[in-house]
C-alpha cells in the first residue's frame, strides 16, 4: 500500500512540476506549482517528517502562492500567451533538465538501498554534533529544533540570500508593469477630447 501512495503521489508532483512549465497560462501553470508542492507534502507524511509537510502546505503552497498570484495578476496574461518561445532558451532549458536528471541519477545509484529508520537518522545527527564540538547531549532535539538549528546557523546566509532574491523579484515586476501601462488622460484633457472644438462667433461689420 505504502508504494502504491509513493507512486501515486510522485507521478502526481512530476505531472504537476511539467505543467508548470508547459503551460502558457500564468495561472494554471501558479495552480499546478501549488498541486506539486501539495503532493511533495504528502511524501513528506509518508516519510513522517510531518513538520515539513505543514510548512511546505502553509509556507509555500499558501503564502508564496499568494505572492506569485499577486505578481501574475499585474501582467497582461493575454499577450503573454501569445509570446512566440525562443528556441534556444529551449534548448537550454532541455539541456539543463537533462543534466539535473544526470544528477538525480548518480546521486540514486550512489545511495545504499534500505530505509532509514528514527534510531539511525539520531545516531547520525548525534554523530554530527560530536564531530562539531557539541558539549549538550542531555536532551534530544527533534526535528524542528534541528531544522531550525541548521536554518538559522549553518545556512542562514543562502537563506537570506533566496528572500532577498524574491524581494527583488517582487519590486521588478511592479516597477516593468508600471512602465508598460499607457498614461492615463487627466479628467479635463479627456473633457477637452471630448467636447467639439469651439469656433469663435463673427460679429456683424456695420458699414457705414
Amino acid at each position: 500500500m505504502e508504494a502504491l501512495f509513493f507512486w501515486l503521489f510522485s507521478v502526481g508532483m512530476i505531472v504537476s512540476g511539467l505543467a508548470v512549465i508547459l503551460s502558457r497560462n500564468a495561472v494554471a501553470s501558479a495552480l499546478c506549482f501549488a498541486a506539486s508542492i501539495i503532493f511533495m507534502a504528502a511524501l513528506f507524511v509518508m516519510l513522517n517528517a510531518f513538520f515539513l509537510a505543514a510548512v511546505q502546505i502553509l509556507v509555500t503552497a499558501g503564502a508564496v502562492m499568494v505572492l506569485f498570484l499577486f505578481i501574475i495578476m499585474l501582467l497582461d496574461l493575454t499577450a503573454m500567451e501569445h509570446i512566440p518561445r525562443p528556441k534556444i532558451w529551449m534548448t537550454l532549458a532541455g539541456i539543463l533538465a537533462l543534466g539535473f536528471l544526470y544528477i538525480v541519477a548518480r546521486t540514486l545509484n550512489a545511495t545504499p538501498e534500505g530505509f532509514a529508520t528514527t534510531s539511525s537518522v539520531t545516531a547520525t545527527a548525534d554523530q554530527q554534533s560530536i564531530a562539531a564540538g557539541a558539549t549538550d547531549h542531555t536532551a534530544p532535539m527533534d526535528d524542528i529544533h534541528q531544522i531550525g538549528h541548521l536554518l538559522f546557523s549553518t545556512y542562514v546566509a543562502p537563506f537570506e540570500v533566496t528572500s532577498l532574491l524574491i524581494l527583488v523579484a517582487t519590486v521588478g515586476v511592479i516597477v516593468l508593469c508600471q512602465q508598460d501601462k499607457t498614461r492615463r488622460p487627466s479628467p479635463n484633457e479627456s473633457i477637452m477630447h471630448e467636447a467639439p472644438p469651439l469656433e469663435a462667433k463673427k460679429e456683424p461689420v456695420l458699414k457705414i
